[in-house]
């Protein structure tokens, strides 16, 4: 069973800083989920909402701030205690400084402009760093999977599901993912199944109880997104 750190270590970390990502590494789980948006001058920022209030008390959304700006900002609101300052980080920061064997890079993007916009900044940051091959692509929206597909086709991608409306694994495999995030409420046994029949990997979210952990191993998911990187290894191991 693989092991995804949730915006690193969202238990026990800020989401989506430094501090959370490095506290996954030092759990011992080499993998990482995390959000990306583009700030005013197009670089990618780690950050889950579009909007800057719930993590860092401030107002207005991330796109129209700088990078400078934003990294200015300290990301410890309404999380767990922390004693020092967590600004928000780029990616590339965290490609430069976090040495993980795989990222799953979720996009939040409904615009088609800005979903090619980040969508291109994903691939020339990969290449730079030599990652193509270790990232995937991941989000619930049609035109960010769209974007991947058409600009970074030798990227992986990713579909994000978190509700059955649309059959998920048809919808992966209209857009060719390789990769079904399924929410935990979604992950039985016969629809994990059914993904892996026609070749995707099921990742599942947010998994934080050692009970259902354990659940999820025996039904077959191929891996899992907790926000306690440390809980999930002392339950199952991380191989």
């Amino acid at each position: 069973m693989l092991i995804y750190g949730h915006r690193g270590a969202r238990g026990e970390a800020p989401e989506n800083t430094l501090a959370s990502f490095q506290t996954c590494l030092a759990a011992g789980v080499q993998r990482c989920e995390l959000d990306l948006h583009l700030s005013k001058d197009g670089q990618l920022m780690v950050i889950h909402d579009t909007t800057l209030k719930r993590t860092t008390g401030r107002r207005g959304k991330v796109r129209h701030y700088t990078a400078a700006q934003l990294q200015q900002m300290d990301a410890r609101h309404n999380t767990v205690a922390w004693p020092t300052p967590c600004p928000i980080p780029t990616l590339e920061q965290l490609f430069a400084q976090c040495s993980f064997s795989h990222w799953q890079l979720e996009v939040k993007e409904a615009s088609k402009r800005r979903a090619a916009e980040i969508v291109y900044a994903i691939e020339q940051l990969s290449a730079r760093y030599q990652l193509q091959d270790k990232i995937v692509i991941t989000s619930s929206s049609r035109t960010v999977l769209r974007a991947a597909h058409h600009l970074a086709p030798h990227l992986a991608r990713g579909l994000v599901a978190e509700y059955a409306w649309l059959d998920p694994i048809k919808t992966a495999q209209r857009y060719d993912c390789s990769v079904l995030v399924l929410k935990y409420t979604l992950a039985t046994q016969k629809r994990m199944a059914r993904a892996q029949q026609v070749g995707l990997h099921v990742s599942v979210w947010t998994v934080n109880e050692p009970a259902l952990m354990r659940r999820l191993a025996a039904n077959g998911a191929d891996s899992l997104i907790t926000d306690f990187p440390g809980l999930a290894i002392a339950s199952l191991g991380n191989h």
